[in-house]
């Protein structure tokens, strides 16, 4: 059960770094990030999957030397796009209509409508609504990882105009959102692992509006 799976899972501090994530499970935890919904469908975002030691330790010095991502077997980097183009757009619509194998007037009607919308907005503004899909796919490869009971640190510390130049994100036209080190928690080591998960009570998370 799901919800058994999220009571277990903690931002683990201390991974084994003799232990490493089979390749399918790493491969289901992206491809629940794949499977995410987006807005309109567009996937803004793509994931890096870093086992290269050498690399991992050039992030881990820019991420407040955060030792997960050098302990765990897998660093995985979400990166979203710097912004929407009408090429970016196109690709997706594009895809969906070949995909289908038909195009309708109400799909076509939408593709003009971001595209008289997207591209001519604030470059931040559409980095910023792509880095929001990217913490979608982020939140279902967390809870995929806890379905295979691999652990999982999500990090924000980091910097990450440096991640970006380590990767050759610019190139690409991403940049780098978060951080999700893969592994197994080595807990003698950890001084989080024995502790009580707390979370806000449900009368104080929850308002029901009948």
């Amino acid at each position: 059960m799901l919800l058994e799976k999220l009571n277990w899972r903690y931002a683990t501090k201390k991974m084994d770094p003799s232990k490493t994530v089979a390749k399918d499970k790493v491969d289901r935890i992206v491809e629940a990030a794949r499977l995410a919904p987006t807005s309109s469908g567009l996937q803004p975002f793509e994931v890096y999957v870093v086992t290269n030691p050498e690399v991992r330790a050039q992030i881990q010095a820019v991420a407040w030397n955060q030792a997960q991502v050098t302990e765990g077997s897998h660093l995985l980097v979400f990166a979203a796009w710097d912004n929407y183009t009408a090429e970016r757009i196109n690709e997706m619509f594009d895809l969906v209509n070949a995909e289908r194998g038909f195009t309708s007037e109400g799909w076509e009607n939408y593709r003009k409508m971001l595209l008289n919308s997207y591209p001519g907005r604030d470059p931040q503004v559409n980095f910023e609504h792509a880095a929001r899909q990217a913490y979608i796919g982020f939140g279902m490869s967390v809870a995929q990882a806890a379905f295979e009971g691999v652990d999982a640190t999500p990090m924000e510390g980091f910097e990450p105009e440096k991640v970006d130049e380590i990767l050759g994100l610019k190139a690409r036209g991403l940049r780098s959102v978060t951080l999700l080190p893969l592994g197994y928690r080595q807990a003698d080591g950890d001084w989080l692992a024995s502790l009580k998960k707390v979370r806000r009570a449900t009368d104080k998370f929850v308002t029901e509006i009948a």
